[in-house]
């Protein structure tokens, strides 16, 4: 049995909600470890498993604003609410991100196996934590406008060791948004995208005859697991570091798995 899946279970547990990174600290330690085969099968499972993290903790959120969003097809009144805004918020922010996160994809791939830029990348997210300290406390409300520029922010996180929580919440708070309604925001925003990440991700295995029961150890199932749990647990700190404004310490936090990747490249 090997403690590397577990390890990265953990580890993309925490960093796929703290604003540090998760693809970033996934490729990393792949690179390190060596890891090559199956490693995007593992990171798809890895990541729908947070998925679920977040439908759980966000589920009474989910169901109030889909009723309201539901409720503005059939009065005035409905579309006079908060779940009117957010659902279409949503639905172009999610339209943005496609747009930009999947041509992508090709160049994410190749980003994985370099180090350099995934160091330079990791920077790139330090200097944005930083910058989001020194951002003023707002509290205007969401628009499709903001929705479509947090889903353009969203879009370019696919590129590994940019932060997607860091990109969307900063780019939320920029635009206004309470540290909470830019919390929220950016989580439900990712539900789709991540959604849609997983199926085409699951085209491509089953076109090459992919089967997990197969090829995956059932070791690796352990990280999934514990994917979830620290997940759940990181939910749960970052809203209240969030609202706190204590963005500094993610920031510094950076620095280190950015050194470690540029010294890593230069090593080997």
């Amino acid at each position: 049995m090997s403690i590397e899946p577990l390890v990265l279970g953990v580890v993309q547990g925490l960093t796929e909600f703290l604003p540090v990174s998760s693809s970033g600290h996934l490729a990393l330690l792949q690179n390190i470890w060596g890891i090559t085969d199956n490693n995007l099968t593992f990171d798809l499972l890895l990541h729908f498993s947070t998925m679920i993290a977040t439908l759980c903790f966000f589920w009474r959120d989910i169901f109030s604003l889909a009723c309201e969003w539901i409720s503005g097809f059939l009065s005035d009144a409905g579309r006079q609410t908060q779940g009117w805004r957010f659902g279409w918020a949503v639905i172009v922010g999610t339209i943005a991100t496609a747009f930009i996160g999947f041509p992508l994809k090709p160049v994410v791939e190749r980003w994985m196996g370099e180090p350099l830029l995934i160091g330079v990348s990791l920077l790139m997210t330090s200097f944005l934590l930083f910058y989001a300290s020194r951002l003023p406390r707002s509290s205007s409300e969401l628009s499709l406008r903001s929705g479509l520029i947090i889903g353009i922010a969203q879009g370019f996180a696919v590129i590994p060791g940019i932060s997607r929580s860091g990109s969307t919440i900063v780019t939320g708070l920029k635009r206004g948004l309470s540290p909470e309604e830019a919390f929220r925001f950016s989580f439900l925003l990712s539900l789709p995208a991540i959604l849609g990440a997983t199926i085409l991700q699951l085209l491509d295995v089953s076109e090459s005859g992919f089967s997990p029961a197969n090829t995956l150890p059932d070791f690796w199932y352990g990280g999934v697991v514990a994917a979830f749990i620290t997940g759940y647990m990181a939910l749960v700190w970052l809203r209240r570091m969030v609202t706190l404004g204590r963005w500094r310490i993610f920031a510094l936090y950076c620095l280190i798995p950015a050194g470690v990747s540029i010294t890593f490249h230069f090593w080997r």
